[in-house]
């Protein structure tokens, strides 16, 4: 009996997947029906994100905080970084920063904060600073100086996008749930990571957080915009079921810890193999916590 109610959530699962990716496009009359649900499709879906479960803080037998870097080079963190031409492509895809990007203006991610801590909450305009940059050309400059008016022209505007995102760094918890046996993750917040804006022209440019989102608040935003699948396109993936899962290739580069939770490059300088074991050593610590619970 449980094979077969495994069975049929993994059936409905599919046949929403495949629901959502080709939405009426076999019965589309013009292009705009595309990708456009019916009142019918959208009841027989239901399609929201899977709710965290409760845990009480007593359940949490132990716990280790770490942030990670998702580096958007590794083919396999493409689906987050594509597509980055949001002119020749259709409006379903977009880019998790596209997405994020969207929703901050639009008003439904609302938990935007300038650290990992969550400590200063920021609006869309609080981080145009380092978004965008805004500069007068040299001819500008005389034209000032000559008293006349700075026509438009020779204002130079550089904006933070899709395409210059390198990174995104993670926050999340591991613990053990001593009620179901099981190490667990739960996402905490995510930033988007790119060169600074006012050196992006530089040779090597200096990587900076963009702005921190908490997790939670953007799971609905993130469940309904789909990533690529580059295996079958009839059954996309959400942002979010991309990173709830951890289907990406992340590194572990700080844990919380007793030195004010520094960073690994701060005691492991200069040396980018040891800075990989060091990450490997911290994961292999936190994932042998499990094994260990079973080991008399």
């Amino acid at each position: 009996m449980n094979l077969k109610n495994f069975l049929l959530t993994i059936t409905a699962i599919c046949t929403i997947s495949g629901v959502f990716a080709q939405a009426n496009i076999l019965n589309a009359k013009s292009p705009e029906e595309i990708g456009v649900l019916t009142d019918a499709q959208k009841i027989a879906s239901n399609d929201k994100p899977l709710e965290y479960g409760y845990v009480a803080d007593r359940d949490i037998l132990f716990s280790r905080m770490t942030w990670e870097k998702i580096v958007l080079d590794e083919r396999v963190n493409f689906p987050l970084y594509y597509p980055i031409d949001t002119n020749n492509i259709s409006r379903d895809r977009r880019s998790l920063y596209d997405v994020l990007m969207t929703n901050i203006k639009n008003g439904r991610i609302k938990n935007v904060y300038d650290d990992s801590y969550f400590n200063g909450k920021r609006t869309l305009k609080d981080i145009q600073s380092t978004l965008s940059r805004v500069d007068t050309t040299e001819v500008g400059i005389e034209q000032i100086n000559m008293g006349e008016s700075l026509s438009a022209e020779y204002i130079d505007r550089r904006d933070i996008s899709a395409a210059e995102i390198r990174e995104y760094h993670i926050k999340g918890l591991w613990y053990f749930d001593k009620r179901q046996s099981e190490l667990k993750y739960r996402l905490l917040g995510i930033a988007p990571v790119a060169p600074d804006v006012n050196f992006i022209d530089d040779e090597n440019p200096d990587l900076v957080e963009l702005f921190w989102v908490f997790y939670p608040d953007a799971r609905e935003v993130l469940h309904e915009a789909k990533a690529f699948n580059s295996k079958n396109s009839a059954s996309r993936f959400s942002f979010d079921h991309i990173l709830n899962s951890r289907r990406f290739q992340g590194y572990i580069y700080k844990e919380e810890n007793i030195q004010n939770d520094r960073t690994i490059t701060e005691y492991v300088e200069d040396n980018a193999l040891m800075q990989l074991l060091e990450s490997e050593r911290i994961k292999d610590k936190i994932r042998d916590f499990e094994s260990d619970m079973w080991a008399y």
